[in-house]
């Protein structure tokens, strides 16, 4: 008989709720040292469905080859758990299984060993570069409040974090001043060195020649892209790559009434914002992107012109990596013989 098992996975232990055909449930608790043990009674028509956590990419691995499916579950989106009033393992394990049986759970997908690692780099710099932000603008207060007025990129050199030393701050304040020029410092070398891993890494992932040959997108920006897209050919048009990026406008409709509302922002948040920034440096180098940003910004407004521009400029890297182009001279859409 078909058997459908419901996992709610935690770091020691995992429940496991399995349903059958005729509707019939049942429990059981393992610890996560008899993960192996547990795939090894696994059926090859079993399906699975566990939620995505820290730990689901070592249980993905001991499962995915002894049954017929593995379902991932985004737990954002799966809401029949989060909301639940009954908040156990075994319901989660209980709901996970009964949704399997019916095929309403909302999949994620599970991204290669390179690509997974690529992707944790990025976020990894990106958290560095929004720390060293935070305290630039710490030292910009601090000396504002002393009457000196910078501009907050005139800290971005290792000069001006020198003039910032030499100025003449009461006692506390100027030891306040070396501690956070210290650590931006700091900072500033281990993001170059996440970069200079990323850059070294990058061109190993498929597709990385294809998206460097368009004119506004960098190494560490094709890595952070390629590491989120994943295989192009999972997405069937640009629509369900944007839509994917969270690049697409919510719609609400009721009765005879549609409203289409802000982007929904779902997906990778910092995918996204290195779309819209590669995006706004391509049009400077395409009078095609150009002309279609300054449209939308004449009618529109700045705002909804970057969005829209992000939206075009996906278009572009989506037939890229899905024809396999390489571009001898992207402001030209001439491609490489």
């Amino acid at each position: 008989m078909k058997r459908y098992l419901g996992v709610d996975l935690h770091r020691t232990q995992f429940t496991v709720c399995t349903r059958l055909g005729n509707g019939r449930t049942y429990l059981r608790q393992w610890p996560i040292q008899e993960l192996k043990l547990f795939a090894a009674q696994l059926r090859k028509d079993d399906e699975i469905a566990v939620e995505a956590t820290g730990n689901t990419r070592l249980f993905h691995a001991a499962v995915v080859e002894q049954v017929a499916r593995v379902a991932v579950v985004n737990p954002a989106q799966f809401k029949a758990i989060g909301q639940s009033v009954k908040k156990t393992d075994r319901n989660d394990a209980e709901l996970l299984a009964l949704y399997l049986s019916k095929d309403l759970l909302p999949e994620v997908w599970m991204k290669e060993r390179s690509q997974r690692e690529m992707s944790r780099l990025a976020q990894t710099r990106d958290l560095l570069v929004k720390q060293r932000s935070a305290l630039k603008a710490k030292i910009d207060n601090l000396l504002s409040a002393e009457g000196i007025n910078l501009k907050r990129e005139s800290l971005s050199s290792n000069k001006a974090l020198e003039r910032v030393l030499a100025m003449p701050l009461p006692p506390i304040l100027a030891a306040e001043a070396r501690v956070l020029v210290s650590q931006i410092r700091s900072l500033t070398g281990n993001i170059a060195e996440l970069e200079e891993l990323i850059e070294e890494e990058g061109p190993k992932l498929a597709g990385h020649e294809n998206l460097m040959s368009i004119k506004g997108i960098g190494p560490v920006s094709a890595a952070v892209l390629l590491s989120a897209i994943g295989d192009i050919r999972d997405f069937s048009d640009p629509g369900k790559l944007a839509a994917y990026l969270g690049l697409v406008p919510r719609v609400a409709n009721s009765n005879e009434t549609e409203r289409s509302g802000h982007i929904t922002k779902q997906g990778n948040k910092l995918a996204r914002t290195c779309l819209a920034q590669c995006a706004l440096v391509a049009k400077r180098y395409s009078s095609f992107l150009q002309q279609f940003y300054q449209r939308i910004q004449r009618r529109r407004g700045g705002g909804k012109a970057n969005i829209a521009l992000a939206r075009k400029f996906l278009g572009v890297v989506y037939r890229t990596l899905k024809n396999n182009w390489v571009f001898e001279d992207f402001p030209n859409f001439v491609l490489a013989s």
